[in-house]
């Protein structure tokens, strides 16, 4: 189904950011494939960009080996994971890339939703710039990096209430059916262990959007 939203605008899409309830839910892995479809929307120095959510990931926190909180290990860096739901923690990978997670939960659970990949819907030029991309194809959002590069989304943005005017998520009335949604494994998980089999990650089937299966690695220390 389509928007039923008739211009994605920033006033608009302001209008139906998804309520704190949504992130409060203690079941990770139903937010996860919930939030398909949503829309993230950035506003930063007056900058108005957005995309719909088409791959993510759960992790699952202290009981989960993939996750950086596992066995409630906490640092500067994931201290934010603890918060109650509704923050954006943002992590750098490999030193380049900036991944946009969003925290779920209630205070002291640390679960976590990885956007993966994104459709763009406003503000494409200037996410051309920041990517430094010359034209608007599938690599413009494919990939958790990207994403967040084309979003304006950075480390120094870890923290913000996803509640705020500078960065939430909202739902425009796009609909998706279940059977095009798909449960796989995460990727980059390997060492991991068993929990690298978990079907926690969702994509909407046949988007151009979503990252392929092949992945370096990602030390989530």
């Amino acid at each position: 189904m389509k928007s039923t939203i008739t211009e994605l605008k920033y006033e608009a899409l302001s209008q139906h950011k998804i309520p704190l309830s949504f992130y409060l839910d203690k079941d990770v892995v139903s937010i996860a494939k919930k939030i398909l479809g949503k829309v993230i929307v950035t506003h930063f120095n007056g900058i108005f960009t957005a995309a719909r959510i088409v791959e993510t990931e759960a992790y699952k926190g202290a009981v989960d080996k993939a996750s950086h909180a596992y066995n409630n290990r906490r640092t500067n860096r994931t201290e934010i994971m603890f918060a109650q739901g509704g923050k954006a923690y943002v992590y750098l990978c490999y030193g380049i890339h900036h991944l946009f997670n969003v925290v779920t939960n209630v205070e002291g659970i640390p679960h976590a939703v990885l956007i993966r990949g994104a459709e763009p819907l406003a503000g494409i030029e200037e996410m051309l710039l920041r990517t430094l991309k010359h034209k608007a194809d599938h690599t413009l959002t494919k990939g958790p990096g990207n994403v967040s590069k084309a979003l304006g989304i950075y480390t120094k943005h870890s923290g913000l209430d996803l509640l705020s005017n500078e960065i939430f998520i909202a739902d425009d009335g796009y609909k998706l059916k279940a059977s095009e949604i798909l449960a796989t494994t995460r990727i980059g998980v390997d060492y991991a262990a068993e929990d690298a089999l978990l079907p926690y990650r969702f994509i909407i089937k046949g988007n151009a959007f979503v990252s392929g299966k092949k992945m370096i690695n990602d030390p989530r220390i």
